[in-house]
This record gives structure tokens, C-alpha cells and sequence, in this order.
């Protein structure tokens, strides 16, 4: 079981689903649960925050460390617009 960017899913990870173009749903962040090991589409649930239990497919989520760390790294990006 990976995340879109290879990392090793783990059940209660903290997981940002990315929605694809074109797909019919919305970003979740949330915790992973009952994935199994062994395939990594249409594999577990996010329990979200507020009341919305999403499937979800783990090559289209990423762990939100990840995301921070990507994040970290954009706002060191020099603004070069002026």
C-alpha cells in the first residue's frame, strides 16, 4: 500500500485525498482506516473531521507530512512577479 508519491500507507495515517480532473468528489483530509494491504486503488476510508466517510484510492492521497514538507518548500520560492 503507497501514496501517489511511493511513501508507505499505514493505517491512521493523517491523509490528504487528492481529487483527480474530471472526478466527481473533493479534497479530504482525514485519518486512514481499514486499508489492506495488497492494492492501492479504491483501498481504505478517510474517517474526516466533521461528519463525511469517504473512500478513497491511496495512488491519489498523499500524508500530510509530505504535504507540509512540499509546502515548506514553496514558500522559500523567491517571488520574481515585480
Amino acid at each position: 500500500m503507497h501514496y501517489a508519491n511511493g511513501r508507505e500507507a499505514k493505517n491512521v495515517d493523517r491523509v490528504i485525498r487528492l481529487t483527480p480532473p474530471n472526478y466527481y468528489g473533493k479534497t479530504i483530509v482525514g485519518i486512514l482506516h481499514d486499508a489492506v494491504p495488497g492494492n492501492d486503488t479504491c483501498n481504505g476510508n478517510l474517517a474526516a473531521p466533521i461528519a463525511d466517510q469517504s473512500g478513497c484510492n491511496l495512488a491519489e492521497c498523499l500524508h500530510v507530512d509530505d504535504v507540509r514538507a512540499l509546502v515548506g518548500d514553496i514558500k522559500k520560492v523567491p517571488d520574481t512577479s515585480k
